[in-house]
């Protein structure tokens, strides 16, 4: 499989780098962390790793790392803007559970 970014959120992360003159693409990951046992790491890459894997989506680089992608194969990063809310959502079809506040989640 893949990771992959909705048009929102390739077009999003793409501002971003333009905004900020510099970067490859952007890093998800996966940390222990929160009540379910996982959460999403996101991050702009200036610099790649030998061993990063990269997916590319509308034109907008995606990296990982071996340890995460099981957890995150599959998943799309979208962007979206509700009210006065916005923000990336993960959709992950690998995911169990999450906890209430939806800062973590459990495969």
């Amino acid at each position: 499989m893949a990771l992959t970014l909705s048009e929102r959120a390739a077009s999003h992360v793409a501002g971003f780098l333009a905004r900020r003159g510099k970067g490859l693409g952007v890093r998800l990951a996966v940390k222990t962390a929160g009540c379910s046992g996982m959460a999403y790491k996101l991050e702009f890459v200036d610099v790649a790793a030998e061993t990063d894997l990269v997916f590319e989506s509308h034109g907008v680089r995606i990296y990982t790392d071996a340890k995460s992608l099981p957890y995150i194969d599959g998943t799309e990063l979208d962007y979206a803007k509700e009210g006065l809310n916005e923000g990336f959502q993960f959709n992950n079809p690998n995911v169990k559970n999450e906890c209430g506040c939806g800062e973590s989640f459990h495969v």
